[in-house]
């Protein structure tokens, strides 16, 4: 019944059908490579990154129902002036997550997290307007260009996953999401390359893992991995670590939208020790729009046995 919110939908899937199309046809259009600049948060930047961010921010700032943009893309948010071109949703996004894989035709992605603001409609929006804990979001999601494009949102009930029908140019409903009740598959996702610099507790856990049957599965695409998470069970982690002291993945338009995904569907998302405490993803406050924080996310099962070593290790001192 939210007439806006649609509108807000719709440039979603279609920001997300148009990227599908410039990743296909990458190599055909040599769109494959760096684009020989750094984005805001210090990672090189790929050419599909470029024109993945212009193609979210000219979609949504056409729905005119964004009054602010926050991307991985652009170092400051993007503020909508214009009172016909502005509406009531603040929007946060990383354009084409997991682009270093883009080159070798791996999977990657987009995310994305939608508030509704709390400032005066009068005016333009401010950042306090999207600065707020995940717990405050509307709508969080993501599409995964894989074999298939795949659109995946809550609403904040239930997971609504979507496939592209490439024969009619539209977005089919496939299934809701839930984790399997058993923990599913035994899988740990992780980036081992970093496992000196990690806690204990997560060290502990993973070799926990090797010594009872867990299967290794990393992608180094967030939306992919966490995707296989959801869909199989087990856990992904992007813990911080003695290089990270916040962890490497970004609070708007990764943790907050991954988590609110993996808590509908049944599973838990957490810091881990994170600040002097163990606590839920969805509860940290931003301070700064690339503001980052660690990641533990997936099944009860999993999760709760990383979160009961750390209570462990607080327990001992």
């Amino acid at each position: 019944g939210d007439q806006e919110l649609a509108l807000l939908m719709n440039a979603v899937q279609h920001a997300c059908k148009v990227c599908a199309n410039a990743i296909k046809k990458a190599g055909p259009c040599d769109l494959y490579g760096l684009a020989g600049e750094m984005n805001s948060t210090g990672d090189d930047v790929k050419k599909l990154d470029l024109i993945s961010n212009t193609i979210w921010i000219d979609t949504l700032i056409g729905s005119g129902v964004c009054c602010l943009l926050v991307s991985e893309e652009e170092e400051f948010p993007i503020i909508i002036q214009d009172d016909q071109e502005r509406g009531p949703f603040c929007v946060a996004f990383d354009p084409l997550d997991g682009s270093s894989n883009i080159d070798c035709n791996a999977s990657v992605g987009s995310i994305f997290s939608v508030y509704r603001r709390l400032s005066d409609a009068s005016g333009p929006a401010v950042l306090e307007d999207i600065l707020r804990p995940g717990s405050e979001m509307i709508v969080a999601g993501y599409s995964i260009f894989g074999a298939a494009t795949e659109l995946v949102f809550t609403y904040g009930q239930g997971v609504h996953r979507f496939a592209l029908d490439p024969s009619i140019g539209e977005f089919l409903f496939v299934e809701e999401i839930k984790f399997p009740v058993d923990g599913g598959k035994k899988i740990y996702s992780a980036n081992e390359g970093n496992l000196n610099s990690w806690d204990q507790p997560i060290k502990d856990f993973v070799q926990t893992c090797k010594q009872t049957g867990y299967a290794a599965r990393y992608v180094g695409s967030m939306v992919s991995d966490v995707h296989r998470t959801l869909l199989y069970g087990g856990i992904f982690l992007y813990p911080a670590d003695k290089k990270s002291t916040k962890g490497k993945l970004r609070v708007l338009y990764e943790g907050f939208p991954m988590a609110m995904i993996t808590e509908q569907a049944g599973g838990i998302a957490s810091t881990g020790l994170y600040l002097g405490k163990i606590g839920r993803i969805m509860d940290v406050v931003p301070q700064h729009i690339h503001d980052r924080c660690p990641i533990i996310m997936g099944g009860e099962r999993d999760v709760k046995a990383v979160l009961g070593l750390y209570e462990a290790l607080e327990n001992q001192s």
